[in-house]
């Protein structure tokens, strides 16, 4: 058991950063000390924004006063900072996608394993107020026996907004990989693992036109495809339907519906930490709004990252786990693969259902 919070440090200074360091003092259990770039002045820039040490990448790492890695680079990059990471001894939370290889996220959860660190992943949004309340819902009853889901994330793409939306229609990216990692771990939050995994997908246009500053008027090749569907068997006997797409301008789907055997739950977007959540059940002439159970309904991220510090210094295992972030990343492969194969997949990393937060916590506070 550790009694002191554990010392972080940020590689990756783009705009994500600002939230983690925004939020951390919120947390009890972990602080931020550091961030690195391999841009110097975006270091310098956040370091002289929050009060931190701007350091280069490779003093960040080497440094004895940094217990845990909040890694924060592009996709790309998730995997090789990882490793860097565990090899010096420091625990590390990625940002989603844990790697993008598989090969990769199974090599970086074996060698936190033999290092004895922990590494663990984005999403933390499943950690909110309206996952963590839909989940005492289920497991309260309120649904009786969970028995399908049907989750959907539809948008025209994001080159008409991102000023940098090329990565998005490269090898890593794609709608399932961009967003696919919240409604996967808010799915397995809620009902568990998964067993098998078929999927179709498509490629609508093999070029795109970046519409966004500073980019305007060039033309992204898309090398992924930006249409994809995957029907879920979870271990636990429901099965769900999850389409990812940046091919849709306008429609009227739910973010995530949960149907069990006396009701229906509608989750609230897991890429937010609140609310609404609302229920029906059998018998219900309307959908009624519930109160949420569980504090963190705010933008909270950093939540995962006190998750580990937590965890670490009670000797307690993590939620926001590596197992959870390297399930996740087998099934948007698994989705992709079935697809290309045209057949069911069967995933080889399986993981448990995270345990839940307490209600009650004070703020700031894991357990």
């Amino acid at each position: 058991m550790t009694t002191s919070p554990l010392r972080a440090g940020i590689i990756g200074c783009g705009t994500i950063s600002g939230i983690y360091l925004k939020n951390a003092p919120r947390f009890n259990d972990y602080s931020i000390v550091a961030c690195a770039d391999l841009n110097p002045a975006s270091a310098q820039a956040r370091a002289a924004e929050y009060g931190i040490t701007a350091m280069s990448v490779a003093e960040l790492l080497a440094s004895p006063d940094i217990d845990i890695v909040i890694n924060l680079t592009i996709p790309a990059a998730h995997a090789e900072v990882a490793f860097q990471a565990v090899a010096a001894g420091k625990h590390v939370y990625n940002e989603k996608p844990l790697t993008i290889s598989l090969a990769d996220g199974r090599a970086l959860v074996d060698a936190a394993a033999a290092k004895g660190v922990r590494v663990g992943g984005a999403p933390d949004t499943f950690l909110g107020a309206g996952i963590q309340t839909c989940r005492k819902l289920i497991d309260d009853g309120w649904i009786g026996t969970p028995v399908a889901a049907s989750a959907f994330m539809l948008c025209p793409g994001h080159e008409s907004w991102h000023p940098n939306p090329d990565f998005y229609y490269q090898i890593g990216g794609g709608p399932m990989f961009d967003m696919g990692p919240y409604y996967l771990t808010a799915l397995i939050t809620l009902l568990g693992g998964v067993q098998r995994v078929s999927g179709t997908t498509r490629m609508t246009r093999p070029t795109r036109t970046i519409t966004s500053q500073p980019k305007y008027g060039q033309t992204i090749n898309v090398e992924v495809p930006t249409h994809v569907v995957g029907v879920l068997d979870f271990a636990s006997g429901p099965i769900a339907t999850l389409v990812t797409s940046f091919d849709v301008h306008f429609h009227h789907m739910p973010n995530i519906e949960i149907y069990g055997s006396h009701g229906s739950i509608l989750v609230p977007d897991p890429n937010t930490f609140g609310g609404p959540v609302k229920v029906r059940r059998v018998g219900d002439s309307e959908w009624r709004e519930m109160p949420l159970t569980h504090g963190y309904a705010d933008n909270s991220r950093g939540v995962g990252v006190a998750d580990i510090a937590y965890a670490v210094r009670n000797n307690l295992p993590h939620r926001a786990s590596g197992e959870l972030a390297l399930h996740v990343l087998e099934l948007m492969h698994a989705i992709h693969d079935a697809a290309s194969h045209q057949h069911h997949i069967e995933p080889q990393y399986a993981c448990d259902r995270p345990e839940p937060l307490p209600m009650g916590l004070l703020p700031g506070s894991i357990g």
